[in-house]
């Protein structure tokens, strides 16, 4: 509907910076409106552009890191907790681009790791407050939260949760961490909406999005939450702390 909206409004450009589902929606809506996406997914493989280096229509964009290295916070947790053989990951299904993405790398990295993993459905409230409060039943040793939009936006509720019912999570930004969340891990928000902005600006200055090749944020920043591992009793690696960009007590 909003997409829609802005090709009546006649805008020079549309910045889809929602993720996935934005970045569909504004294609759908326009062919002939320039269109700077930002999304975790590959774009290629969701139909957004032809190639990453020459994107062949009216969409550009930039891609993060969330997705690909979703099998480092696998790694991240098998380092913190050695003992750790289950894990769950919290997934939103309404998001089946993104979910079917993130899963098949951690599918490919938990065997390696000899871990199992649960996969756990949210994509209300009410489910996030029952997959919390149903933690213990069986019991995994850590959750990894998939970098979907639903939960980004309720990074404060989902921190709060994860410190009320003692759940170890893994996320992919420094909002999670910093609401109760263990650890932080993927690409650097700055340089992705810095990325961004740039794009917009050059399709505002007349280049063709066709001939921009869709950039991907290199940077990966990880948070640790000192305070939260104390309270369910975790010894950070001096290791792990030596490597954190920022960690907090």
């Amino acid at each position: 509907m909003l997409a829609a909206e802005l090709v009546q409004r006649q805008v020079t450009v549309i910045v889809a910076g929602g993720g996935t589902a934005s970045a569909l929606a504004a294609q759908a809506a326009t062919a002939a409106i320039p269109i700077v996406f930002a999304v975790a997914v590959d774009p290629v493989e969701v139909g957004l552009v032809a190639s990453l280096n020459r994107p062949g229509g009216n969409l550009t964009g930039v891609t993060n890191l969330n997705v690909e290295v979703g099998p480092k916070r696998l790694e991240l947790v098998r380092e913190l907790i050695p003992t750790a053989t289950r894990v769950a990951v919290l997934v939103n299904p309404t998001s089946a681009v993104l979910t079917e993405q993130f899963s098949r790398g951690l599918e490919a990295a938990a065997p390696v790791l000899g871990m199992q993993l649960d996969v756990l459905h949210a994509s209300t409230d009410r489910d996030l407050d029952t997959v919390f409060a149903a933690w213990g039943q069986p019991r995994a040793d850590a959750l990894v939260i998939s970098p979907d939009n639903f939960f980004y936006t309720r990074s404060k509720q989902i921190g709060a949760l994860a410190l009320r019912h003692a759940v170890p999570m893994i996320s992919q930004n420094r909002f999670f961490a910093r609401a109760g969340g263990l650890i932080g891990y993927g690409g650097s928000e700055r340089e992705y909406y810095r990325l961004i902005g740039i794009y917009a600006g050059k399709v505002l200055n007349g280049d063709k999005p066709a001939e921009l090749p869709v950039q991907q944020t290199t940077k990966v920043e990880l948070l640790i939450n000192l305070k939260t591992a104390k309270a369910f009793g975790l010894t950070v690696p001096p290791s792990l702390l030596a490597r954190a960009d920022e960690v907090i007590e």
